[in-house]
């Protein structure tokens, strides 16, 4: 990086004081930056080995050159948030149908006057019996 700045601060200055310079050294000058240019080498593309993924399914998922080992590194993890969701969402629903179960049996269970079956509060009273399980 030193060269670097070097030859800048080097053009910059040369830039700066191009008016007063003779013809003959600007013709140099030129000469010798045509020569430097003509003998810089080609710029070769970088390869770099990557020897593992750095992003959970980046390409090589896709195109079948991973192995079994990192298919079923990314695999697995989806096929447990799936059993864990199927198994939350049966377990939210065997709740449902306990509540459900709870409010009949304290229904049927109940000497009540049909009027109270109209009754908009009855359905939260029997709710709030049937979890005090008075």
């Amino acid at each position: 990086m030193n060269e670097e700045n070097f030859a800048y601060k080097v053009r910059h200055a040369l830039n700066e004081k191009l008016e007063e310079m003779p013809e003959s050294i600007t013709q140099r000058l030129e000469q010798a930056r045509r020569l430097a240019v003509s003998r810089k080498k080609k710029s070769a593309p970088v390869y770099i080995s990557v020897f593992q993924q750095v992003f959970a399914g980046t390409g090589s998922y896709l195109s079948g050159s991973m192995s079994w080992m990192g298919k079923l590194g990314m695999t697995l993890p989806v096929l447990a948030l799936a059993i864990g969701m199927a198994g939350i969402f049966h377990h939210e629903q065997q709740r449902q149908i306990r509540e459900i179960a709870d409010i009949d049996i304290a229904v049927l269970s109940d000497e009540l006057p049909p009027s109270a079956y109209a009754d908009s509060g009855f359905r939260a009273f029997v709710a709030d019996r049937a979890t005090t399980g008075v």
